[in-house]
């Protein structure tokens, strides 16, 4: 993870990992004042766990208010704020006439933490969510992530029809381009990867720490998978067409890659290769701590509903899933897919 008090994306990448929020709410045990479903705490509470003074709170309530508010600081006015006060007056040392207060629910409290510089106490949470972060989601992926994507329900259909789609593809590339039987399919894969993420194989492979028996396909998230399916399918039937149209003469590689270029550039191609592109930079950085530079700048904060589909109550274990009988036949063909990249 990069510097949490540089870094909005990596801050709100913390804040919207419920299960981490939870894990670090327990181990810091700072638990407020239980009001309307949540702990709520005052500006001086917050100033106070921090150890710096309420007008450094007030500095920061002011420099950052937008995102503050979207991670929970409220103030609290009205029926709220009367209700508030009936329930919790007695222990926060506010005046009776009070018309407003600020109220802080504990992923504000956390946001305070990942932006305050002047305190020592800041800087050690900072670290204590670093390593809460990192282990929730380990222990939430079954140890590791290295195919945490595999626990999105949408991966194995989108696998499947990626599978078939490359047959058709693989099936274009042998008949219809010049080349070594071995290599060019490995050499046109390399391209389809390079216009869609912007890295070889091998890159990838390097960035995630693949072992050399690792599919790079299966560790693909479902939106990359069918990104592929889509380009593959398009660049099969251009290469099809144009050796067919020319007699039977197969294309060169340079041919095939100014077909790429072209499907790259195409507007029904952008808004895959844009979504792929996004999804794979910025769930890389959240789930893997994997940096995608050539994608850098399709990164954003990786959602609450993301993190609920791939270590929530909507992932799923993709082994047992695949352990099952009308499952197993799935599992051998995708096992026995060619790693050619």
């Amino acid at each position: 993870m990069n510097d949490l008090t540089v870094s909005n994306i990596e801050r709100q990448n913390v804040l919207n990992n419920r299960y981490a929020v939870d894990a670090l709410q327990e181990n810091l045990g700072f638990t407020g004042m239980l009001f309307e479903g949540e702990y709520r705490f005052t500006k001086k509470m917050v100033a106070d766990f921090y150890e710096v003074d309420i007008s450094t709170i007030d500095r920061y309530l002011s420099q950052y208010a937008d995102e503050l508010k979207y991670n929970g600081y409220v103030l609290s006015r009205g029926k709220q704020l009367k209700e508030f006060k009936l329930q919790f007056g007695h222990l926060i040392n506010e005046a009776t006439k009070t018309t407003q207060l600020g109220l802080f629910n504990f992923r504000a409290v956390l946001n305070v933490g990942m932006l305050l510089t002047e305190s020592e106490k800041a800087k050690q949470v900072r670290a204590r969510i670093l390593d809460i972060v990192i282990a929730t989601i380990n222990k939430r992926a079954g140890g590791g992530t290295k195919y945490i994507n595999t626990r999105d329900i949408d991966f194995l259909p989108a696998a499947i029809e990626e599978d078939n789609y490359r047959k058709n593809f693989t099936s274009a590339v042998g008949k219809c381009v010049q080349g070594h039987k071995n290599f060019k399919y490995a050499q046109v894969t390399d391209l389809i990867y390079q216009a869609i993420f912007k890295e070889k194989a091998r890159e990838y492979r390097a960035l995630l720490r693949l072992d050399k028996d690792d599919n790079v396909r299966r560790t693909l998230y479902a939106e990359v998978l069918r990104c592929i399916s889509s380009f593959e399918n398009g660049i099969g039937f251009a290469i099809e067409a144009e050796y067919k149209a020319n007699g039977g003469m197969q294309l060169t590689l340079d041919r095939v890659k100014e077909l790429i270029a072209e499907q790259e550039q195409s507007p029904a191609m952008q808004p895959f290769i844009y979504d792929a592109r996004t999804k794979m930079a910025s769930r890389d950085v959240a789930f893997r701590d994997v940096f995608h530079n050539n994608i850098a700048g399709y990164l954003r904060a990786v959602t609450p509903e993301e993190f609920d589909r791939f270590i929530g109550e909507k992932s799923i274990d993709f082994n047992e899933i695949m352990n099952l009988p009308e499952n197993k036949a799935v599992l051998k063909r995708l096992k026995q897919a060619d790693d050619d990249e």
